[in-house]
């Protein structure tokens, strides 16, 4: 990668200080074991929180922070099949002697908490509500590759491209329920879209153009703003009742 003569201003965040200021709150509603703070590690963007081959046995609780969950062909390419936001349960693995088909890796700093199974299982026996949390969590991601997997194989470009911003925006709102927030720092690359919907990144590029033309959103610098949600809701092809229900949900719903 070539290196730019001086940095670029990075926009300010401009989340409501109400959102801000509800972080830490926030942050132990994600837990799925209450009160275990002894497995939450810190890691820096970039990293692998795990890679395609693992096969830990410790579970990885989202706490903070955006991920990218994604897989590889043998030449190289990549495909990003989920984003994952605070509240995930990551690396779950199919069966005690299985390997890890996918990887984990940080779109931004964040903070999870490492489950080791033996205390999952601990907690599990006298806290049935955490075998709930983790269904709900696994059924929820089911249901999103589902939609990703539709996205891909039948939606054009533009409804790709239109559908997984109308679908990380809600998401990302529904962490702070009551705030209306029309633009929200968004932590992708073009380049990583493009990883994400099975596009280019020339292909995602002239989409984002075309509806910053038409008045529909803004991606700039890694800040997503909503201009039109009713006419995004329409490009993704989305039914308003399904987009107002991912407004609704909260992490374990």
């Amino acid at each position: 990668m070539s290196r730019r003569r001086g940095r670029r201003q990075e926009p300010q965040d401009t989340t409501p200080a109400s959102v801000a200021e509800g972080a830490a709150i926030s942050t132990e509603q994600h837990r799925l074991i209450a009160r275990y703070h002894s497995g939450d590690r810190e890691i820096e963007a970039g990293r692998d929180l795990f890679s395609i081959g693992w096969t830990g046995k410790s579970i990885f609780n989202l706490l903070h922070g955006w991920v990218a969950v994604y897989t590889l062909l043998e030449d190289g390419r990549r495909q990003i099949v989920q984003f994952a936001l605070p509240g995930a349960i990551l690396g779950v693995l199919p069966s005690r002697r299985g390997s890890s088909t996918i990887g984990a890796q940080a779109l931004t700093d964040v903070t999870v908490s490492v489950i080791p199974a033996s205390v999952l299982a601990t907690h599990a026996r006298t806290e049935p509500e955490i075998c709930l949390r983790l269904v709900q969590s696994l059924a929820r991601d089911c249901n999103l590759a589902f939609d990703h997997l539709t996205s891909i194989g039948r939606r054009s470009a533009r409804e790709r491209v239109a559908h997984l911003l109308l679908e990380l925006f809600t998401r990302y709102r529904a962490q702070w329920p009551g705030n209306r927030i029309e633009e929200m720092t968004l932590p992708l690359t073009q380049e990583q879209i493009g990883d994400a919907t099975g596009l280019t990144f020339v292909h995602v590029n002239r989409v984002l153009s075309a509806m910053r033309k038409e008045g529909i959103v803004q991606f700039h610098y890694r800040r997503l703003r909503i201009l039109d949600p009713d006419r995004l809701i329409e490009v993704a092809g989305v039914d308003p009742e399904t987009a107002l229900g991912w407004l609704e949900r909260r992490p374990w719903t």
